[in-house]
Order: structure tokens, then sequence, then C-alpha cells
């Protein structure tokens, strides 16, 4: 039995994030068909826990209608969970340090160091704050870095301050992700 890739797994997280931070209920949908299109290529299938909020990808023979049984199931360990909060996963957020540090690269190269450190202070914000790439904060949590987070633990400079809205474009545009509306 295959498992599902682990670069499969992380464009499915994407893709569920964005439904989840959608304009409206069409973007949402759009998104989440091709999350549900790109699953059924590998035989699997998606839905989210809301009691934990936790994304369960797990192969579409263990349902049985809408319902997956798997008590039927003698190895479970083909599914797969991703929270959608964070992670406290070691591994994991080291993985997303280093993704998050080429973001802050990328954005250097671009458009220079005062962008960057703007940059920078995001990627730590979702990092450390929510174990998460900096692509995938809502409009909720990019407001909460600009009036709560950047003020109080960026320390920035006046130049820095002028233009941390335009730095965060700059990130969105090296993930090619549309920063959500706040």
């Amino acid at each position: 039995m295959a498992e599902l890739p682990r670069e499969v797994r992380e464009e499915v997280e994407r893709l569920t994030r964005l439904a989840r931070r959608a304009a409206d209920d069409a973007e949402a949908a759009a998104y989440e068909r091709d999350r549900d299109r790109r699953l059924a290529d590998h035989g699997f299938t998606a839905r989210v826990r809301t009691d934990d909020d936790t994304l369960v990808l797990h192969p579409s023979e263990w349902l049985d209608g809408d319902t997956a049984r798997v008590d039927n199931i003698e190895d479970t360990g083909r599914a797969v969970e991703i929270s959608l909060s964070g992670s406290g996963d070691p591994e994991e957020w080291a993985a997303v340090e280093a993704h998050n540090a080429a973001i802050v690269d990328e954005v250097r190269d671009r458009v220079g160091e005062v962008h960057a450190a703007n940059a920078r202070a995001f990627a730590d914000f979702m990092g450390n704050h929510y174990a998460r790439r900096v692509e995938t904060a809502t409009a909720a949590e990019l407001r909460e870095f600009l009036t709560e987070y950047y003020p109080r633990n960026a320390w920035p400079s006046d130049d820095q301050r002028a233009v941390v809205e335009r730095s965060l474009e700059y990130v969105f545009e090296a993930t090619e992700t549309e920063l959500p509306e706040r």
C-alpha cells in the first residue's frame, strides 16, 4: 500500500489553509476541489476534524459512504494527520524555520535589507507562535502580527515601520501565495 508523498501532503495542507481563509465560498470550494483532485490521484480523501482543528488524510477505500470505518482496518498507519493550528514537533518546526528563512533570503535578494528585516520578524512570529510557514498566515494572524507582535517584539527602525505592510506583500509574492485581505 502506497503512502501519500510528502510534497502532496504539503500541497494539500496549503490548499486547505487557502480554502479556510478564502474571501468567499466559491474561492474556498475551488481550493477544496483542487485539494480533493490531488488526493484522489493517490487514492486518498480529506476531512477536517473540527474538535482539534486537524486535517485528516486517509485512503478513500476506508470510506463506507461518507464515514471512515477505521475499526475494520488492520493498518491505520497510512492515515496522515496535520494540525491546522501549528505543531509541537521539533523536526517539523525546523523544516518550517528552514522554509521561512529561505523566503526571508528571497525577499532580501529581491528588495533589500529593510524588507528582509520585516520578513524575518514575520517569519519569527509565524514559526515561533504557530509553527507554520509564512504563507499560511490568516488575515487574523496578519492583524495580530501588525498590531501586537511587531510593535512589541520586532524593535523595528523607522524605515522598517514605514514599509512593513509592503514587506508582507513581498513575503507573499515570494511564496507565490495571495496575501489574505485584512
